[in-house]
């Protein structure tokens, strides 16, 4: 692996009809919906376990015991933990303390950015083995597509409002109060509303 001292750490829900994208349901159905964010997540961990950059993790929700996540443990070896935590702040939290209790560098993705390239992954972690603190994967709605961290701070996670447009500007805040060196990637798109379907369809 290029990146032996990191690991990768993927958000991922059991995609139960009703319980994922739900917001792409006025386009696609529920049913529609979950199958989309199936083939969106099987495609995000295929992408990144080929791309060989570095060890990954599934974090699971509710729990690992869906047929989706074990495929993902027998085919390709990808560790399973469970998410913990009472909002996606304290999960990412708790997911990221314990990451970096095992290895030098973290980088958190969820499984619904088809931007997000090999290419991009390749440059967080090239940026957080040279000794940057953070990353951060700007996303166009005001949140982000990916953290990247070398380091831990619960100020990162706490009192944000997840799904807001506030995320990002925020987190940018956090980082420059603590006074840590980070660098961004290029702005991205993620796929949570029916407009973003087409974007999807016609990417290269």
């Amino acid at each position: 692996m290029q990146f032996p001292n990191a690991k990768l750490l993927i958000f991922a829900k059991a995609p139960e009809v009703g319980q994922v994208k739900t917001r792409l349901a006025p386009a696609l159905g529920y049913e529609g919906a979950a199958r989309l964010y199936t083939k969106l997540l099987r495609g995000t961990v295929e992408h990144v376990v080929r791309s060989k950059l570095c060890a990954v993790v599934c974090w699971c929700a509710p729990d690992s015991a869906h047929p989706v996540f074990n495929q993902f443990s027998e085919e390709y070896g990808v560790e399973l933990q469970v998410q913990q935590g009472e909002d996606l702040g304290a999960r990412m939290a708790f997911a990221a303390r314990q990451g970096l209790a095992e290895t030098d560098a973290v980088v958190l993705i969820g499984a619904d950015c088809p931007a997000l390239t090999e290419g991009h992954l390749q440059q967080v972690l090239s940026w957080l083995a040279a000794g940057s603190d953070a990353v951060l994967g700007p996303a166009e709605d005001g949140g982000y597509v990916l953290l990247g961290l070398r380091r831990f701070h619960p100020s990162l996670f706490d009192n944000i409002l997840w799904g807001s447009d506030q995320v990002l500007g925020v987190t940018r805040e956090r980082l420059a109060a603590l006074n840590w060196r980070w660098c961004e990637l290029e702005t991205l798109w993620d796929l949570d509303r029916p407009e973003d379907l087409e974007r999807y369809k016609n990417r290269p």
